[in-house]
């Protein structure tokens, strides 16, 4: 453990909302501070914001699957199709739900479920904080969270806010030793979306590791007495073998099914996702992406701002490993960013496939707690304010997020 960190215990559960209620206030706001500010920027504009939400780029795909279910696709004129298989199954399945229950479209259906899930994923946010470097700290890891320059996204009918509520929550179950909690939140993120594997990987990798440690030398005569095998959180071995187990059943039964669907065994959704241009090629394609832009000067710009941005985010991570951070955060914090930095697909998006790797944000929200109160909510509001302006500007502007 490191001194910047702060061990708490794990507050009771009757006390558990009381306590994250700063947090999630103060996340309310600043959420209601986007959305207004898209209202008026999109009435400017002759736009809907309420289309924005709902009715456009991913979240209308997520709408046809919850309507009309798996099987459409579009065909483009090169002869690529893409398919609505390329979209992992559990928002559609709410949206559905939440319809089915209630006199909403399946468009407003999602953005109850995304509205529901942000506020989630803002608890389970500073629940982790919380847990390792105290209360003031979760407090403006939250914050930090919401006032992301895309933070509007966690306001959208995407699957972005429901992912990061799974995540968070099952990171914080493994912290805390709730290992069959831990699992199947784990198997519902995996069916969100593809980078549940991240989630899977970090409790794995916590699990393996706590089995290690476990392991008897020789000559420690202290573990036959001890046959239950009980980690230090007080779980046994079963409960982790368990967790284990059911992690990697949502996103293995969804690809599975995908490539017997298509008929391109395991490795079918990998062919989903080539139509859609995605793909793993280790940064490649981004690098070029960047690279191109330095050929004239206008363009420079947005190439030395791309390049900013990566190494603003790598640093994060260094920090966060010299900050002695848990290792399933930094499993899980790790592969999220390798997956949304080294993917061939729409370069537009990777900030918002940035967006559930809340652990990078620690650090700044260690830096922020140490603040005085006045001081820090200026810096959180300011940046409040730039991030409402700017994701009113972006989704008024003619790409996806």
């Amino acid at each position: 453990m490191t001194d910047l960190e702060t061990p708490v215990a794990t507050p009771p559960r009757t006390g558990a909302l009381r306590r994250a209620a700063p947090a999630l206030l103060g996340y309310a706001a600043v959420r209601a501070l986007g959305l207004i500010t898209l209202a008026v920027w999109s009435a400017a504009n002759g736009k809907s914001a309420h289309t924005l939400l709902t009715a456009r780029w991913d979240s209308l795909w997520y709408t046809r699957v919850a309507e009309l279910g798996y099987g459409y696709e579009v065909r483009l004129p090169n002869g690529d199709v893409h398919s609505n298989l390329a979209f992992f199954p559990l928002l559609p399945w709410l949206e559905r739900l939440v319809s089915a229950l209630t006199p909403l479209s399946y468009a407003d259906a999602g953005l109850l479920v995304s509205t529901l899930a942000s506020l989630a994923a803002a608890w389970g946010i500073f629940a982790v904080a919380d847990h390792v470097y105290g209360r003031r700290a979760g407090v403006c890891a939250v914050l930090v969270w919401a006032v992301l320059p895309i933070g509007i996204v966690q306001s959208m009918a995407y699957s972005e806010s429901l992912f990061t509520a799974l995540a968070a929550w099952s990171l914080y179950a493994v912290l805390t030793g709730r290992w069959l909690t831990a699992g199947t939140l784990a198997a519902l993120a995996g069916l969100t979306r593809p980078v549940g594997a991240a989630v899977v990987a970090a409790l794995w990798v916590a699990a393996i590791t706590s089995f290690v440690r476990d392991t008897p030398s020789p000559r420690d005569t202290s573990y036959v007495l001890n046959r239950s095998a009980r980690h230090p959180d007080g779980a046994p071995a079963w409960r982790r073998a368990l967790g284990m187990l059911l992690a990697p059943l949502g996103a293995a039964g969804y690809v599975l099914w995908v490539g017997h669907r298509t008929g391109g065994g395991p490795l079918g959704y990998l062919d989903v996702q080539a139509q859609w241009g995605n793909g793993f090629d280790g940064g490649y394609a981004f690098a070029r992406f960047v690279g191109d832009k330095f050929t004239s000067f206008p363009s420079a710009l947005a190439g030395l701002g791309l390049v900013v941005g990566v190494a603003l985010v790598v640093w994060l991570y260094v920090t966060c490993l010299r900050q002695g951070q848990p290792l399933p955060l930094l499993v899980y914090a790790g592969i999220v960013t390798a997956l949304a930095l080294c993917a061939s697909g729409y370069f537009g998006s990777k900030p918002r496939l940035l967006l559930p790797a809340f652990p990078l944000l620690l650090p700044l929200a260690v830096t922020l707690s140490r603040m005085r109160t006045p001081r820090s909510a200026l810096v959180l509001g300011g940046v409040a304010a730039a991030s409402a302006a700017y994701g009113a500007f972006w989704l008024n502007g003619t790409g996806p997020p």
